[in-house]
């Protein structure tokens, strides 16, 4: 997938391609030897609209960015492909390997004696193992057989990117100081979604 978000808005049709027609041919290829799909998502396509509840499933996407509109789009033609499949959105994904968010906070530890994180974003960090977790939990269970569709799956709570940073400084036993600051003390090309935390109902009840 072509997850930078900012550099998506420039970028042209390649996000599409890779986001959304990409996942199409795997779909197509999957449904030709009666597979299942796995596809993951992200809470990016909500944010269009102000609300401070949960988002489920149902809900009406409403992207603001290239982003989250190609990886919408990518939901839809995998769905119209009618392959078997199970989509699943996540959010504030974090782990060990590649460039996040945990990553980028402990390295600017090393040479900043004091932080400014946004505290009018919220959403619930994941761990991308227990993502991987309850993705081999419905394979080897076959528990997607007639439950196929869109869930969501990310980490328990809610809070603030400034929330997360100053729990990343206290469990890494620093001494920088993090100050809360709002969105707009960091312009970008795109507005992020205020409030992502994902409704995790459906998939606590088909994947048990």
């Amino acid at each position: 997938a072509w997850t930078n978000v900012d550099a998506a808005e420039t970028a042209g049709d390649i996000v599409d391609v890779l986001n959304a027609k990409a996942p199409e041919n795997l779909a197509l290829a999957m449904k030709e030897v009666d597979g299942l799909l796995v596809h993951i998502s992200t809470d990016y396509v909500f944010g269009g609209t102000n609300y401070n509840v949960p988002c489920k499933e149902t809900q009406q996407g409403e992207p603001t960015g290239v982003y989250g509109r190609t990886k919408l789009h990518g939901e839809q033609l995998i769905q119209a492909t009618g392959v078997q499949h199970i989509i699943i959105r996540t959010a504030w994904l974090y782990s060990e390997y590649g460039k996040n968010f945990v990553k980028t906070m402990l390295s600017l530890l090393q040479t900043k004696p004091q932080l400014k994180v946004v505290f009018d974003q919220c959403g619930t960090p994941t761990y991308a193992g227990d993502l991987a977790d309850v993705i081999v939990h419905i394979i080897e269970r076959r528990q997607f057989v007639g439950n196929e569709g869109i869930y969501h799956f990310s980490n328990e709570g809610v809070c603030s990117w400034y929330d997360f940073a100053t729990e990343i400084v206290a469990q890494a036993g620093n001494a920088c100081k993090v100050q809360p600051c709002r969105s707009s003390e960091f312009p970008s090309k795109v507005t992020r979604p205020p409030y992502s935390v994902l409704d995790k109902a459906k998939l606590k009840t088909d994947f048990a």
